[in-house]
């Protein structure tokens, strides 16, 4: 019953603009060049009985910057979506699942999102917020972003209205690492 989010990016402050989650709704992370009113938008499409692939098609035809957008969508079903715009920065690209979306741009390359992918099938026994910051560690291994590293954040909602876990890494050189030490600190306590 989980729904969460993790992001990662070398501007600070990652964890205030990418990632919306309502429990029992859905879960969106908008990248590229980030519109939030996508994910404010998406979750209210999701809470109107719109599926992830049915919202992504409205918010996409309706965003005029959608060639540069990118945006993944996880409905409370499961069921995924996600676009990446054809003018995103290279690298990009998504890949999507039961259960999951990963997309990323300004990477090093495609093994970036083919190693987070694999990270969320493979730890599938664990629960929703150590397989996110499994995600975030196996595509920052596997290069990450091109430009570097500066924030990372994590949010996951379950049944009540505030969030199950909200941690956030808003500048340091080794944002997914610290964001690792603080989940570890958060789950100790």
């Amino acid at each position: 019953g989980m729904l969460g989010v993790a992001v990662s990016t070398a501007v600070p402050g990652v964890g205030g603009i990418c990632p919306f989650v309502e429990p029992g709704v859905g879960a969106i992370s908008t990248q590229s060049w980030v519109n939030p009113y996508l994910g404010i938008d998406g979750l209210n499409l999701l809470k109107g009985g719109k599926t992830a692939q049915q919202a992504l098609d409205i918010l996409m035809k309706e965003d005029p910057g959608r060639d540069v957008r990118q945006i993944g969508i996880v409905d409370a079903a499961g069921r995924s979506a996600a676009w990446s715009g054809q003018s995103c920065t290279a690298w990009f690209g998504h890949v999507t699942g039961p259960d999951f979306s990963v997309q990323g741009n300004m990477l090093v390359g495609e093994a970036t999102i083919s190693a987070m992918a694999s990270a969320f099938e493979a730890s599938a026994p664990l629960g929703l917020p150590e397989r996110l910051v499994l995600v975030l560690e196996a595509g920052q291994k596997a290069g990450g972003d091109k430009r570097g590293r500066q924030s990372a954040a994590l949010l996951v909602y379950k049944t009540e209205a505030y969030p199950y876990l909200s941690l956030r890494v808003d500048e340091h050189a080794y944002p997914v690492a610290e964001l690792r030490r603080v989940f570890e600190v958060a789950r100790q306590q």
